[in-house]
């Protein structure tokens, strides 16, 4: 989450999932207001990662598509465009999870 907020990204969420689904123990989701700003998120997100230990199983979308999604096997940080994550709402979806922390 903190990499998310580093580089500026919005309404930064963290879902526990461990109750409701077997995809993965945490969703990260955050806003990207473009695409420079998505590449920066992106990249922060990865560098933290990989200097706490964790490896990227699977990168799936584009920073122009508006939704980029790392797989980190435990947790999975979900990467909007404002427009697309009202769009797809996906804390409507997994509204049984349990809010960890929201930043606006």
């Amino acid at each position: 989450m903190e990499a998310v907020a580093e580089r500026l990204g919005s309404d930064i969420v963290l879902l526990d999932m461990q109750k409701v689904s077997l995809l993965a123990e945490y969703f990260v989701l955050g806003n990207a207001e473009s695409t420079p700003q998505f590449r920066a998120i992106l990249e922060e997100v990865r560098k933290q990662a990989k200097a706490a230990g964790g490896r990227l199983l699977h990168i799936e979308g584009e920073p122009a598509s508006g939704w980029v999604l790392l797989d980190y096997s435990s947790v999975v940080v979900h990467i909007f465009d404002p427009e697309l994550r009202a769009y797809y709402n996906l804390e409507e979806l997994w509204k049984e999870a349990r809010l960890v922390v929201r930043f606006q």
